[in-house]
């Protein structure tokens, strides 16, 4: 068991994320799709993989190993919801950050010729691994991916209402159960080490995921020990829900592409986890001006907020607009 000591400053200073990011969670999926995780809302999803699999994807099995911790893939990747922007993240890690992060690993013994370049910056290791990454990516987690993050930024909107009416204290009561245990000051984490960490003012981004074990886990930053660490909590949900999110299009059905068209209904849901209006841009593939006009028709339907943050113009799913993503992740 680990134990998360907070202060009076960790508990003022705690925050939501909404994402651990792409390559994390494909990371995450190729683990739960190789290991031992008996959760049923998870058998579509593993029924629609069979055999999809190739060789490309062998390189993640060292960063999985039998034993010990597996890699923090958002430590060397970043949070990014794009696998590009991901890739190019852990393309450009320094070798200080691969040691960090690496070096602690109990990589099986087969593995170890290749893990050992890895931790060393070998510039073609990077590559395979890169390649891995997209492979599993475009089978495991880009076919469910938009809908995957409408569950997680309802699950981050249940969150942040907990927190608003009862405070950082009641957010973690509310997730106490079989993987943490809020004994005020102290967060209980069920692990299988056991130490003490304590946050020393830092405070701590609660997060949800989607592919990650059943266990809550801690990321930190090995290079920047003034960082929050990051406390990835697996997204709950009712069965029915979870399912949903594996289930092909219904024949018919209106998409909310028919309803708002096509590239709001792309903005509204790059919207759920918050981006800028140079993100939104990016991810619609269009000029500032007309992301910044789509995120005005969106605002004025109160689909979205915004904000202005220092030089950056923020936009954010509200409630009304998460209640419409969700409502397509249950009836699409």
């Amino acid at each position: 068991m680990k134990r998360i000591h907070f202060t009076a400053e960790d508990i003022a200073r705690t925050r939501l994320g909404p994402t651990i990011g792409v390559a994390a969670e494909t990371l995450d999926s190729f683990k739960l799709l190789k290991g031992q995780d008996t959760r049923r809302a998870f058998d579509p999803w593993r029924a629609s993989l069979t055999h999809r699999l190739d060789d490309r994807v062998a390189p993640l099995a060292a960063l999985v190993p039998v034993r010990g911790p597996v890699v923090d893939m958002s430590g060397l990747a970043g949070d990014s919801t794009s696998i590009d922007e991901a890739v190019e993240n852990l393309l450009a890690a320094p070798r200080a950050l691969l040691r960090a992060e690496l070096g602690h690993i109990a990589f099986d013994r087969a593995h170890l010729p290749w893990a050992r370049l890895l931790v060393e910056g070998d510039r073609e290791t990077r590559l395979q691994l890169a390649g891995a990454l997209r492979a599993c990516h475009g089978v495991t987690v880009a076919p469910y991916w938009q809908r995957v993050r409408t569950h997680l930024a309802a699950t981050r909107s249940g969150y942040a209402r907990t927190l608003s009416e009862g405070g950082v204290e009641r957010l973690l009561a509310a997730l106490s159960g079989p993987m943490l245990n809020w004994r005020p000051p102290v967060l209980e984490m069920s692990n299988p080490g056991d130490g003490d960490i304590h946050l020393d003012g830092r405070g701590i981004v609660i997060t949800p995921t989607m592919f990650s074990s059943s266990r809550a886990e801690l990321l930190m930053a090995p290079l920047d020990p003034g960082r929050a660490p990051v406390l990835a909590v697996p997204a709950a949900g009712d069965a029915e829900t979870l399912r949903a999110l594996w289930e092909a299009d219904a024949d018919g059905a209106p998409s909310l592409g028919d309803l708002l068209g096509r590239t709001r209904a792309e903005a509204l849901e790059a919207t759920a986890d918050g981006c800028s209006t140079l993100e939104l841009a990016r991810r619609l593939n269009v000029s500032a001006a007309a992301a910044s006009y789509h995120a005005k028709v969106l605002r004025n339907a109160r689909l979205i907020t915004t904000r202005r943050e220092g030089k950056a113009v923020l936009h954010a799913a509200t409630s009304l607009g998460i209640a419409l993503l969700e409502s397509h992740v249950r009836h699409d």
